[in-house]
């Protein structure tokens, strides 16, 4: 229950459905009171801030910070697991495997898949639980990686945690003290760090999926609002709220099965 509100309440805060909200609250304000400069200035300022967040310079600028706490990782540490962290995904068996990971959980796979090619003799640890009448975020992944040529044998498959919190639990079962490679989107892997220390595990920051264009871009990508940049600045707000949640919370032990 409070998993399931915790995620209401944070989708809520996103960008997009807070400020589409507030547009909304603007337009009964205008059309049903008096209340037309209130109206007025709402709307005008959901507008603005819609605009802004929609374009590169802003949403980049938003994310960098998050992204840059590690850089890619190419050492040649002897390790035992590549733990893939879980992310979007849906299971659909008629489309192609790759098809059914959304959003971040692609790139974190097919990054997890390289650094596991390189490290010969390990194993891919996959993370995620089951969604609606589906299979398990897990299992779709080790599906995919399956698909990139990682025998089966070479995959363990976690599918009771429900969050970053619940996967640090849970790999502490499994790896306990060794080192391991710890692969997650850039932008999240700060969070998930403190996640993993805070259970006495020795992770090694492995990003994934950097988003945040410090290369250079034609003029029009950076002046044109796009849903691309949007959903960029949408990654900076959920960080920034997830980890303003964690330091709320304080560092606990959790397990695979609280809620």
């Amino acid at each position: 229950m409070l998993f399931n509100l915790k995620k209401f309440i944070g989708n809520l805060l996103m960008p997009l459905p807070a400020l589409l909200l507030l547009m909304g609250l603007a337009l009964l304000l205008l059309w049903f009171t008096r209340w037309q400069k209130s109206g007025k200035a709402i709307l005008s300022l959901s507008w603005l801030f819609l605009l802004l967040l929609s374009l590169q310079p802003v949403a980049d600028r938003l994310l960098r910070p998050l992204e840059s706490t590690y850089a890619t990782y190419r050492g040649s540490d002897r390790v035992d697991y590549v733990v893939v962290l879980g992310g979007g995904y849906t299971f659909n068996p008629d489309w192609a495997p790759s098809s059914n990971l959304i959003g971040n959980s692609l790139p974190r796979v097919t990054e997890g898949v390289r650094l596991y090619l390189s490290h010969p003799g390990s194993k891919m640890v996959f993370t995620g639980a089951r969604g609606a009448k589906t299979l398990s975020n897990a299992e779709t992944a080790a599906r995919v990686a399956e698909s990139l040529g990682v025998p089966h044998s070479d995959i363990v498959i976690l599918d009771r945690p429900l969050d970053t919190e619940q996967e640090a639990a849970q790999v502490a079962n499994l790896v306990g003290e060794k080192p391991f490679i710890l692969v997650t989107s850039a932008n999240h892997l700060p969070r998930a760090m403190r996640f993993f220390t805070a259970q006495g595990l020795h992770p090694i920051p492995a990003p994934a999926n950097q988003m945040a264009i410090s290369s250079p871009l034609n003029i029009w990508d950076r002046v044109m609002p796009s849903s691309t940049f949007l959903g960029h600045s949408e990654r900076a707000v959920y960080e920034t709220l997830g980890s303003l949640w964690q330091q709320l919370k304080g560092d606990r032990e959790a397990t695979p099965d609280s809620q």
